[in-house]
């Protein structure tokens, strides 16, 4: 299959196109580094990428920022800023997508499990990771025999717990995580949360 990997440079994509580069043709897209470049907050920015891009079977994003900090420090300008990237990045990638992904094909998205389990701090990515999730569900509906739609919901992924100074004991690594995209790539499904999470 001939796939779209945005994210391509970061932790998990990295990890992703490793894992999926072996058995298929693999393009690369990011915010700068990868194949073709992409800004998520930028629907204009999106469209272009396809463009280029010509056709795929099948669209996986890992990327995504949103704004972590204690709910009485958040702006106005942070939700914003949350909301059209992860978000609304997200949303557009699998608007944009007519005609550049063949049918029957995947579009798989990234929320995270503060959707489930928030922290202090997590007001916006919270909001924004349960927000991806229910249009992820509800674009697998619509699209119903055009495209498959999944939602990939990581733990904390060990690298990042090590980067933080925890343990990575308490995270799973992001190759187990790339395992995930992969089974949303390959198994006939749609609607789904595929949850990573060590418990």
């Amino acid at each position: 299959m001939r796939l779209l990997i945005v994210g391509a440079t970061g932790l998990l994509g990295k990890e992703i196109v490793r894992l999926l580069s072996p058995e298929h043709e693999v393009i690369g897209s990011s915010r700068k580094g990868s194949d073709l470049s992409v800004d998520l907050s930028d629907k204009a920015s999106i469209v272009s990428m396809y463009q280029q891009l010509g056709t795929v079977d099948a669209v996986i994003c890992a990327a995504g920022a949103a704004k972590f900090a204690p709910l009485e420090s958040l702006t106005d300008e942070d939700f914003a800023f949350s909301l059209s990237n992860k978000l609304m990045g997200q949303v557009n990638l699998v608007r944009c997508s007519a005609g550049h992904v063949t049918h029957g094909g995947s579009l798989t998205l990234t929320s995270g499990i503060l959707a489930q389990h928030p922290i202090p701090g997590s007001a916006a990515l919270s909001i924004v990771n349960a927000a991806v999730e229910a249009f992820g569900r509800s674009a697998a509906l619509e699209l119903q025999g055009e495209a498959r739609v999944n939602v990939v919901s990581p733990g904390w992924v060990s690298e990042t717990l090590a980067a933080m100074g925890q343990a990575r004991s308490a995270g799973v690594p992001a190759a187990a995580v790339a395992q995930a995209y992969k089974r949303s790539l390959v198994e006939d499904i749609t609607g789904e949360v595929i949850q990573v999470a060590k418990w």
